[in-house]
């Protein structure tokens, strides 16, 4: 587990850089995606 947890600003940030270096599209299972994933399980659990 990662000592920082993902938070959504973060999770914004790269999937923002993801979708410009890719023409628009963030790719299922990308790092990108899986970041957001993660940020919106460290923000359900407040």
């Amino acid at each position: 587990m990662a000592k920082t947890p993902m938070t959504p600003k973060a999770a914004s940030r790269i999937q923002s850089t993801t979708a410009k270096a890719n023409g628009g599209s963030v790719l299922k299972g990308s790092f990108a995606s899986r970041a957001q994933r993660a940020a919106a399980k460290n923000s359900s659990k407040k």
